[in-house]
């Protein structure tokens, strides 16, 4: 694993901790030389993960679309930062430029993100470790939700064990580098 793409939200929510933790966790990315990928933007958990990563001498990429520079104020100074034409085109490029995935506490943004990961995982598309800094319980709902598609048969055991919980960014990073690549869910029929 060489940059982990973080997903967290543009606000810093109502609870210290989670501005504590995304700095904890890109601190710690940074001196472990794991590089960042995130939403480009300076405000809220993503403008946390930026300047404590930056801070520690890590590098810094952001993707942002051009109609949220001005509305999430683009983060200055980062190791790069590209602006898309849209949130579907900044996903492809968080991904492309990343080689695992971690969720922060964030809203609908950091969801939408998150469950596309997750997908194609799931479908094979891609091999990369996903995770989840479970911040104050944050994430246990959704945890809670995974487990009950699991059960109702719409995930399988493999694919929701696959999904990396931590508390705390040191045990979080090294389950991330121990998720052994996965097999595509399908394969393609064999050639007649």
């Amino acid at each position: 694993m060489q940059r982990i793409c973080v997903f967290c939200g543009a606000s810093s929510g109502r609870r210290a901790a989670y501005v504590d933790a995304a700095r904890a966790f890109a601190d710690t990315c940074a001196r472990r030389g794991l590089g960042i990928v995130y939403g480009g933007g300076r405000v809220g958990l993503m403008g946390a993960v930026a300047d404590a990563a930056l801070a520690a001498g890590g590098e810094v990429i952001g993707v942002i679309p051009q109609e949220l520079v001005e509305r999430e104020l683009a983060q200055d100074g980062l190791s790069e930062l590209h602006v898309v034409g849209s949130l579907h085109e900044r996903k492809a490029l968080m991904a492309e430029l990343s080689d695992a995935f971690v969720a922060l506490p964030g809203g609908f943004g950091t969801l939408d993100e998150l469950a596309e990961q997750l997908t194609r995982s799931q479908l094979g598309l891609h091999a990369k470790p996903v995770g989840l800094l479970d911040v104050e319980s944050y994430w246990e709902p959704l945890i809670e939700l995974a487990r009950h598609m699991t059960d109702e048969g719409f995930v399988r055991e493999t694919d929701l064990r696959s999904v990396v919980v931590g508390r705390e960014p040191e045990a979080l990073l090294d389950a991330l580098e121990r998720v052994p690549s996965r097999r595509p869910k399908w394969s393609r029929p064999p050639a007649p």
